[in-house]
């Protein structure tokens, strides 16, 4: 089991991270953000947003966009990366 850090600071870069991964499988299936945020049942700024890195996207949220894309939500969130908390 990991400790956590003293601080929050490593959340902002994962959150983008994941955003990176998540506009990457978009653009993969050639899909538009519109026919994702329309699919999903959330609002553009709300799928802008989670692309972006910025703020703090609901579970349920992330669960919607995962199916629509017909991939794991593990795919979005894998953090592979060396600076992964």
């Amino acid at each position: 089991m990991r400790d956590l850090p003293d601080d929050d600071s490593w959340i902002p870069e994962r959150l983008e991270r994941m955003g990176r991964q998540l506009q990457a499988e978009r653009m993969r299936q050639n899909l538009t953000q519109e026919s994702v945020f329309l699919a999903a049942g959330i609002n553009r700024a709300t799928l802008q947003n989670i692309e972006a890195g910025r703020g703090n996207p609901t579970i349920t949220t992330l669960l919607r966009i995962a199916h629509i894309l017909g991939v794991p939500l593990a795919r979005l969130v894998d953090d592979n990366g060396p600076t992964g908390p």
